[in-house]
């Protein structure tokens, strides 16, 4: 049951990590000049980019680790 808790927690930081990212991404971008569908662009873009990097962590970290 602990171990549940912990992989919980660990998605909910990881989901917290990817918005705020793509929440400055995109405030960024619109302090650039960009209209409002480039910066949900950029903004969406920031979120697929870390949900693909701690993907790619979590395997080569279950790969590694026993």
């Amino acid at each position: 049951m602990a171990g549940l808790t912990i992989i919980l927690l660990v998605c909910t930081q990881i989901l917290l990590v990817a918005v705020l990212a793509a929440a400055g991404a995109g405030k960024l971008a619109r302090m650039s000049g960009a209209d409002y569908p480039t910066a949900v662009l950029l903004a969406a873009s920031a979120f697929a980019a870390v949900l693909t990097l701690a993907a790619a962590v979590a395997t080569a970290l279950a790969d590694v680790l026993p």
